[in-house]
């Protein structure tokens, strides 16, 4: 299976609804919370080459978006491949 990480911040609903679909796929996650910047934040602007928006999410180091980015994944039968389920 894939290693997924995610940046979120709190009480983000696109954050909570990428962590629901991974969660349905059964998928593992490792998350970062960056509600209160830090490194970790400065980090996901590097990895994801200034996204700055929440979630930015990341499969096998793989920058693959947002949370919309990852439900159209989903819906182009893309995202099982790159989770490996």
């Amino acid at each position: 299976m894939a290693h997924v990480e995610i940046y979120t911040k709190a009480f983000c609903g696109y954050c909570a609804r990428a962590k629901s679909l991974l969660g349905k796929k059964g998928v593992a996650f490792e998350e970062y919370d960056i509600t209160m910047g830090g490194p970790k934040r400065s980090e996901m602007l590097e990895r994801a080459q200034g996204g700055a928006t929440v979630p930015q999410i990341f499969i096998d180091g793989t920058h693959v978006g947002g949370s919309d980015d990852l439900g159209r994944l989903d819906r182009e039968g893309k995202l099982d491949a790159l989770l490996g389920i």
